[in-house]
């Protein structure tokens, strides 16, 4: 692990000294930092995407470090930059059963040729929705969303992802001072079809920044004023995900700022298992819905949110595995409420995240299936020095 750590470290100095002396007026510059996430928790048995229990009766709880990244980057010259980022293979603390690792999360090279184009080549965040291209450090809400992009986590999900990170090329860039912004590329998404040539992953999305040009973070903490719309697609075979969502960050009284996160997308592996690059047996019909809405109060730097999310399964004959689609729908529908306390007590550098979270979903209990509902209760701690 040491190893890896330092040669990653010497790699980015070696390029950034030789861009030095390669060119006289510009200063290359190095920066290294690292995010840490670390919880405890108590949540009832049948949360997540643990299987749904007839019994909620139990409480499990735990103690993890689930985050623990280091992050680098360097910019090369005016127009170059590198930006490389690790993470655990596993979580560590309670129910571990994996030895943590370090792997390589985001490893990124842009150049940019103007403000209205910059090509990104490597491995990085994918999604045709915000919440999907949010930075961790940042977020208003204790964690990512559970159903945004829920078939792109791992090499095991059907678009064969890791922590929503894929490889290949994008390009971006805005215009109208940075009003217009797009993005758009081409990756290499699920890569074990059946077939001697694989079909690329396809993803783009354009947003209207009314105020600020958007920074992607989760809360502004009361800083500036930001107001986006956007929509965007994510494809490949006949796999589809498109939607559209809005961004508000803006200060509302003297005390503070609000911030609101809209969602929805409809996605859907396709209905065809005979088709070339078929997911229909991967990814049923579904759309998903996201609220989220807060408030900074900037002197006491508290932030209590709510937030709202659901997964509505509306699948097809063929996607199911002969399961009636109406008891697949039950089944695997699922919607979460819940809120919380945020204390930025050192802005995003340090905070304190609390929150209860509600999810809802379908279990097989006697003749029918019926709705649980399963609780969690997190704290948080973030440490993040970039």
């Amino acid at each position: 692990m040491k190893k890896i750590y330092a040669g990653m470290f010497l790699l980015l100095a070696c390029l950034s000294a030789e861009a030095q002396e390669s060119d006289g007026k510009f200063k290359p510059t190095f920066n290294a930092g690292v995010l840490l996430h670390t919880y405890v928790s108590a949540q009832q048995n049948g949360f997540g995407s643990s299987a749904a229990s007839s019994s909620a009766d139990t409480w499990g709880v735990s103690a993890n470090l689930y985050r623990a990244r280091l992050m680098t980057e360097a910019h090369l010259s005016k127009n170059d930059y590198v930006f490389i980022e690790t993470e655990l293979t596993a979580s560590v603390g309670t129910g571990s059963d994996k030895a943590a690792g370090i792997k390589i999360l985001d490893a990124q090279y842009d150049h940019t040729f103007g403000s209205a184009l910059t090509v990104s080549a490597g491995k990085m965040l994918v999604s045709h929705n915000r919440n999907g291209l949010q930075t961790a450090s940042t977020l208003m809400v204790n964690d990512f969303t559970y159903f945004q992009y829920p078939h792109n986590m791992s090499a095991g999900s059907p678009l064969q992802n890791d922590l929503g990170r894929d490889v290949g090329v994008n390009l971006s860039g805005g215009f109208f001072a940075s009003k217009l912004a797009y993005r758009l590329g081409a990756f290499a998404g699920k890569r074990d079809f059946n077939e001697d040539a694989q079909a690329l992953r396809i993803t783009g999305r354009a947003g209207y920044n009314f105020l600020d040009a958007d920074k992607y973070a989760g809360t502004n903490l009361g800083e500036g004023k930001t107001f986006t719309v956007a929509g965007g697609f994510d494809t490949q075979g006949t796999y589809l995900a498109a939607g559209a969502d809005a961004y508000l960050d803006y200060p509302l009284g003297s005390t503070g700022s609000l911030t609101l996160n809209a969602a929805w997308s409809y996605i859907s592996g396709g209905n065809d298992l005979a088709a070339k690059y078929s997911f229909a047996g991967l990814i049923p019909t579904q759309n998903t819905q996201l609220l989220e809405l807060g408030y900074y109060f900037k002197s006491v730097k508290l932030q209590p949110w709510i937030r709202y999310e659901r997964q509505d399964f509306n699948s097809e004959d063929r996607q199911t595995g002969g399961t009636a689609t109406a008891d697949f729908d039950k089944l695997g529908s699922t919607t979460v409420l819940g809120g919380g306390l945020n204390y930025f007590f050192n802005d995003y550098k340090t905070n304190l995240k609390l929150s209860y979270v509600a999810m809802t979903k379908g279990i097989s209990e006697g003749s029918g299936i019926t709705n649980k509902t399963y609780g969690q209760v997190w704290l948080q701690l973030q440490l993040c020095l970039f």
